[in-house]
């Protein structure tokens, strides 16, 4: 069968699956291959990834394969990335293969439990178990030597994910939140949605998964998943002929709107700590409580150390700032009536404030 072979572009949990598979062909004694050749669930033909290097262990009963994640173009705290995967046959339970976080790579902090999306389960069964006799199962240990370092400059934490990085993604390809192409493809689905004949000018734009789950489980339709280009997004929503349009998203990305930030790329643009100072400051806060939203290390850290009147009352200016300040922002570019709502979530994941527009435009009209 051709292989297609793309070297670079893809997705964590590939880069993963590429190195385990190596481990496990140098296990059962085949000969090193440089080019690791996948099953993607979208694909027909393998793509061959490449891999560093492979070697059985001591004794022949375990054995380690090195990759090195590629990304793409673009900017990605993961380029670069070494992959350390151990595997070594076990006894056969339930399941053939036997995930192991190893140090660097995320837990989840309620079970300890590896973090990894339904795609990286998928990816590893369908390239590994084929490789696994009967008799035996599998036993695999990620390693990410930098994981841990580098999971304190995201947001993982914030979702109870502890000690390095979450094996996330759910496609082989990196999406590029910041990239024009992918605002290009929001704006092309907002177009076919604004057009369909049942479209009666409500709109939910959710900011990321979470997000989009949310609205789900909420009932809320139409629903469109905006990356970080939320200002363009907004702007062609109005075009649009969108009359009510609900924000969606976790305060901690939020927030950024509230700044006056419409690109909310953490490589572009930060400042949330600061804004959410800032709006503490028109709340009254007192010194003590500023300070301490100055010096935390998340919007989540810095709300749950204010005492809950105080909490409650930042949370809902935040909300109906960001209200305000998306609609001074598409007002810079054309003269349209669309109402913009925003609606708040917090880590554990529960709708948390909502600003005036919201309230009467989405909740007492479903209420």
């Amino acid at each position: 069968m051709p292989i297609n072979v793309s070297a670079s572009g893809l997705t964590l949990p590939v880069w993963v699956t590429a190195a385990a598979r190596a481990a496990v062909c140098a296990l059962l004694h085949r000969p090193f291959q440089g080019q690791q050749p996948l099953q993607l669930p979208d694909r027909d033909a393998p793509v061959a990834v490449p891999v560093l290097s492979a070697a059985p262990l001591a004794g022949g009963d375990s054995a380690l394969a090195i990759s090195r994640c590629d990304p793409g173009e673009g900017l990605d705290l993961t380029r670069g990335l070494e992959i350390w995967v151990f595997v070594e046959w076990c006894e056969r339970d339930a399941v053939p293969i036997v995930l192991v976080a190893g140090e660097g790579v995320g837990r989840m902090q309620s079970d300890g439990e590896p973090c990894l999306s339904a795609f990286a389960r998928t990816l590893l069964s369908v390239n590994l178990e084929p490789l696994v006799p009967s008799h035996c199962g599998l036993r695999v240990e990620v390693v990410l030597p930098r994981g841990r370092e580098l999971a304190e400059r995201t947001s993982n934490a914030v979702f109870g994910v502890v000690d390095g990085l979450a094996l996330i993604g759910t496609q082989a390809e990196v999406q590029r939140s910041a990239d024009p192409d992918q605002l290009q493809t929001v704006l092309a689905e907002l177009q076919a949605l604004a057009t369909d004949e049942s479209f009666a000018g409500q709109l939910v734009l959710v900011i990321g998964e979470n997000g989009l789950d949310l609205a789900r489980r909420s009932g809320w339709q139409p629903l469109l998943k905006v990356g970080n280009w939320i200002g363009p997004v907004l702007v062609a929503a109005a075009e649009a002929g969108v009359q009510d349009l609900l924000l969606l998203g976790y305060h901690g990305k939020l927030v950024k709107l509230a700044g006056g930030i419409f690109h909310t790329h953490h490589h572009l643009a930060d400042g949330r700590l600061e804004v959410l100072t800032a709006l503490g400051v028109d709340q009254d806060l007192l010194p003590q409580q500023l300070q301490r939203l100055r010096h935390a290390h998340s919007v989540e850290e810095a709300l749950q150390g204010l005492e809950p009147e105080a909490r409650e009352r930042l949370g809902r200016h935040l909300a109906a700032t960001v209200e305000q300040r998306s609609r001074a922002y598409i007002a810079r570019y054309g003269d349209w009536s669309m109402r913009i709502g925003a609606v708040l979530f917090d880590r554990g994941r529960s709708l948390r404030w909502r600003g005036p527009v919201a309230e009467d435009r989405f909740f007492t009209l479903r209420d």
